[in-house]
């Protein structure tokens, strides 16, 4: 009785100590935030905003809730449409003077920096200066930096200047070594998804709609370039096709940049610019400036619904906010339909796709709304294959010039381990069943000819119903959907000749052009879905941060890219998926 006791004292005493920790965290935690909330920013004169390119402006801001115990330099990022909101903000500002541009590296996309390019531009109507600076400049971020007034780089950095490639990972022969055959079904002779598993290297069709696609975002680039440096794109062209430029001095010397200079002498050409005596220049950084002023310009009495449909499209729920499911956008969506105060919806797409039935159940509710109210689609970094399907029945459609749109079609993968089991693991299989077809799709033995038959059947009445929905929406025949389906990828830019969408344009179009259809000049946006609570943000962030870094640390990072590739490949496993029809690396 007397270790009882003496247990049962020590276990209440550690209770005891447990919770008042956790109590003690908690209001640690919120007495942090609430006094975080009660700080006000000031940017003070002649402030320089800071736009750090290597960043990724998200589609919809993601705060961490760990932000304000993170360590000093690290600060929260705002999402897209605030950067562009801010820099629209900071031409009329008059505590602001310019913007200093960090181009060393582009964590964006070049849909995305299409999006800060033309607020930039927006932003020199004013007047006011843009400097460029980093050590090394990458295309990516050269693509952004060329409105610059002034683009600088460190004598011993350099500007890379190749080209663009893209390039595609087979996984066929890995395949074939661990005995493991994919059994793929596909509809569109584009749709390339499969081409990892099924080929040892890219299709001559494949090669095609990339290097078209590829073509028409270099030209993109070229062309940026150029009008920012007052050049011509073929000289452009010509200097990556020789390779002439292999330093920073060569970048000098072609005019692609306007000097080289350290840091400290970037700082003194910014102080003569403000014409500084020895002060300190004022740079702040845009999480700051956010934190400062009000630079939303959506301040009207009617409601506009931003939705961001951002990530892969999945069948039912997903804890993962980072991805699309449809139960969880079909009852959002229907929401919105139901909700009178909302005059119109603006459903910003940037998805490579994923689940046909999926993709399906969304379309539903999109055609639902556009009975009651007007629905206008803002195509981001993708908005292909089931990602294009969600968009199609909207009654008008903007992209970028640079999405990735289209990629009409589907595919299907039910893999045979029958081999892989036997022979690497020595596992067999066996088993009953009541009729011929109940173990279809069985992966301990390859499907049967007529198996094989239903399968491909399904993928062409999938196949069809999509052309269908095209048809449907973009007020096409199915003839010529399927002209221009097949699974081919095409830019934004290319998709307005072919009749995919409506118009290039940004997010704010996009928002514009609602609020004209709703017949609303006084409009507030409310955007959907709402943010995760902050438990669940504290606990989901911690999870995924530790499990990832410990990953990491214990395989590398190389490795660590390699198995999500993995993972990926693993997700597109079924019958019906409608995505992108390749993970392929971009290099720009």
């Amino acid at each position: 009785m007397k270790s009882f006791f003496k247990s049962f004292f020590a276990a209440l005493l550690a209770m005891i100590v447990f919770t008042t920790l956790i109590f003690g965290f908690f209001f640690f935690l919120f007495g942090s935030l609430a006094s975080s909330t009660e700080k006000t920013t000031t940017i003070g004169s002649n402030a320089v905003l800071v736009l750090d390119l290597s960043k990724e402006f998200r589609e919809q801001d993601m705060e961490d809730p760990f932000e304000e115990f993170a360590d000093s330099d690290v600060e929260h990022t705002p999402a897209l449409l605030d950067m562009v909101q801010m820099v629209n903000y900071a031409a009329k500002d008059d505590q602001v003077k310019g913007i200093y541009i960090k181009c060393g590296s582009n964590g964006n996309s070049m849909a995305a920096s299409e999006e800060l390019r033309q607020a930039l531009l927006n932003f020199k109507k004013s007047k006011k200066f843009i400097y460029a600076y980093s050590e090394t400049i990458a295309q990516s971020a050269y693509y952004v930096a060329a409105v610059a007034d002034k683009i600088y780089c460190h004598p011993q950095g350099g500007l890379e200047w190749s080209g663009f490639s893209a390039n595609l990972l087979f996984f066929k022969g890995t395949l074939e070594k661990l005995e493991i055959e994919p059994q793929i079904f596909y509809a569109g002779k584009f749709k390339s998804a499969t081409e990892p598993f099924r080929e040892y290297k890219m299709t001559d069709a494949n090669k095609v709609q990339t290097l078209a696609f590829l073509n028409d975002m270099y030209g993109r680039f070229l062309q940026a370039a150029a009008d920012g440096r007052k050049m011509d794109t073929a000289i452009l062209r010509k200097l990556a096709v020789t390779g002439v430029v292999q330093s920073a001095h060569d970048a000098v010397k072609y005019q692609l940049i306007d000097g080289v200079k350290y840091d400290d002498e970037v700082k003194t050409a910014l102080s003569n610019k403000l014409k500084l005596d020895n002060e300190r220049i004022n740079f702040v950084s845009f999480a700051d400036y956010a934190k400062a002023v009000s630079y939303n310009p959506y301040s009207g009495t009617d409601k506009i619904a931003l939705v961001y449909a951002d990530g892969d499209i999945v069948d039912g729920k997903s804890e993962d906010d980072r991805v699309i499911a449809s139960d969880r956008f079909r009852t959002l969506l229907r929401k919105i339909r139901l909700d009178d105060g909302i005059k119109a919806v603006v459903f910003r797409v940037n998805s490579p796709g994923g689940s046909a039935l999926a993709s399906d159940v969304i379309w539903r509710e999109i055609t639902l709304i556009k009975k009651k109210k007007p629905v206008i689609v803002s195509m981001g970094d993708y908005a292909a294959s089931g990602g294009y399907y969600i968009a199609c029945a909207a009654d008008s459609v903007f992209a970028n010039p640079s999405t990735l749109t289209g990629s009409i079609g589907v595919f299907g993968i039910i893999p045979n381990m029958q081999a892989f089991l036997k022979n690497k693991l020595g596992i067999t299989g066996d088993g009953v069943k009541t009729a011929p077809y109940a173990d279809m799709g069985s992966i301990d033995r390859p499907l049967t000819e007529m198996e094989k038959r239903f399968v491909q059947n399904s993928i062409d009445s999938i196949y069809h119903t999509f052309k269908t929905r095209v048809a449907g929406g973009r007020k096409l025949s199915v003839e010529y959907v399927d002209s221009i389906a097949q699974g081919r990828v095409w830019t934004g830019a290319a998709a307005t000749k072919i009749g995919l969408v409506d118009r290039n344009g940004t997010l704010q179009d996009a928002i514009a052009s609602a609020a004209k259809m709703a017949k609303t000049s006084s409009y507030q946006i409310r955007t959907y879905p709402d943010k995760i609570n902050v438990f669940d943000q504290i606990f989901k962030s911690f999870q995924q941060n530790t499990k990832a870094k410990a990953i990491r640390e214990e395989i590398g990072e190389d490795q660590y890219k390699l198995l999500k590739e993995w993972k990926k490949v693993q997700e597109m496993v079924g019958v019906t998926q409608a995505r992108l029809p390749y993970n392929i690396q971009l290099r720009f």
